[in-house]
């Protein structure tokens, strides 16, 4: 009978040590997000990370430089956060918010991630001199905002983010924890509008294959992407990093999920 108190001791114990490791397990789970590197860690949620990846996919298939993708970038970050809103001060909406009442577009235009980013950067390549003055001064000739000021924070962030979306920092964005969307929306038909091309596989010059891997691992929750190949090195949705998988060879794969089990 002195057994009877000891042995539900330890099926009490038992059971409080199991809760415990289930809630530190929940609270120290990491949350979906990206992460680009640099000089410093930028955090980005899979929001941010996708519309981050569309203003720089949209720059580069125009042929605009690195700069113009900083510039875009930080004033997105600026304006919205890098956060399609829907609102904002007085008609003002998207990631830039371009008002339809100063001749941008209308809110369905301006609030659309490609026509808002199309639409900067036509403005942004008419102003003269616009490739020779600072992130900051390029945003504000674009943006005519009553805080001029207020774009130079975004600079370091911005111009790391747009060297790792535009291939120039190589596997710099990686994205972990990702709900994945299955079946996902079609890859092809979003590169062509985004990216100018729908090719996404096969052989791929150094800088415009890691600027279209980093798109995929951007969208992979959109698409439903649990793998990016690029140069011998692969992402994975499971892992969340950039591995060597192969010996470099320039070809880019991607592989879909087929369920989220």
């Amino acid at each position: 009978m002195r057994k009877g108190p000891a042995v539900l001791l330890v099926v009490v114990l038992v059971i409080v040590v199991g809760i415990g490791v289930v809630v530190w397990q929940a609270v120290n789970k990491p949350k979906p997000g990206c992460i680009v590197s640099g000089d410093r860690e930028i955090t980005l949620s899979i929001e941010q990370a996708e519309n981050a990846a569309t203003i720089a996919a949209v720059g580069y298939a125009e042929g605009l430089p690195e700069h113009a993708v900083t510039v875009a970038l930080a004033t997105a970050l600026q304006e919205s956060g890098l956060r399609n809103l829907q609102g904002g001060d007085r008609d003002s909406a998207g990631l830039f918010q371009q008002r339809p009442s100063q001749g941008w577009g209308t809110h369905a235009q301006v609030t659309d991630p490609v026509y808002a980013a199309t639409a900067f950067y036509r403005v942004l390549h008419e102003q003269p001199d616009w490739q020779d003055i600072s992130v900051t001064e390029a945003a504000q000739v674009v943006q005519r905002s009553a805080f001029p000021e207020a774009y130079a924070q975004w600079e370091p962030q911005a111009r790391s983010i747009a060297m790792a979306l535009t291939g120039q920092s190589q596997a710099a964005l990686r994205c972990q924890d990702v709900p994945l969307r299955v079946p996902g929306d079609d890859v092809a038909t979003v590169a062509a509008r985004e990216l100018g091309t729908a090719k996404l596989s096969g052989p791929q010059p150094q800088q415009r294959g890691w600027a279209i891997a980093s798109w995929l691992v951007a969208h992979s929750a959109r698409f439903g992407l649990d793998t990016v190949t690029y140069d011998g090195r692969t992402w994975t949705a499971d892992s969340g990093e950039w591995k060597s998988t192969g010996t470099p060879d320039g070809r880019l794969a991607l592989r879909r999920a087929t369920s989220t089990e």
